[in-house]
């Protein structure tokens, strides 16, 4: 029997190191798990779990309008995209709390989720999602 070998958290790069040495195909998950995003709070949004099986991403975009607004799934990720062109007739705010500028927002998709719809009404983009449940998972009735 080999000696098991304890890890701290000043050992984390080495036992990283040993588990990527040592696996085959798990390259890309890694990568998704370790690389540092942007972190950004706009625009702000809800995560609703609907049910065992299905959830719904709310993103609050006042002032937008649908033809500005890119949804698109790539590489099990999620995408949404807003592009405000400034306009001209703006005059001068005394306050400007609405913020109108372009974004770039990304969530990572588990294997077994899929976007079911997407909805862009009254300023609220939603986005449902739904977890895949194989046929052989899903409930049968027999009698």
């Amino acid at each position: 029997m080999t000696n098991l070998a304890r890890y701290t958290a000043s050992d984390l790069s080495a036992l990283m190191d040993k588990i990527t040495r040592n696996s085959i195909g798990l390259d890309q998950y890694f990568d998704r798990v370790f690389t540092q995003e942007s972190v950004s709070n706009y625009p702000p949004y809800n995560l609703v779990h609907i049910s065992d099986s299905e959830s719904q991403l709310e993103i609050a975009l006042a002032g937008f309008k649908k033809e500005e607004v890119n949804v698109y799934t790539q590489n099990g990720k999620l995408h949404i995209e807003g592009t405000k062109e400034p306009r001209e007739d703006e005059g001068t705010y005394v306050h400007r709390g609405l913020a109108q500028r372009s974004f770039t927002r990304t969530w990572t998709l588990a294997e077994d989720t899929e976007v079911r719809s997407v909805v862009f009404e009254d300023g609220l983009l939603s986005v449902v999602l739904g977890r895949i449940v194989p046929e052989h998972h899903q409930r049968k009735d027999y009698l």
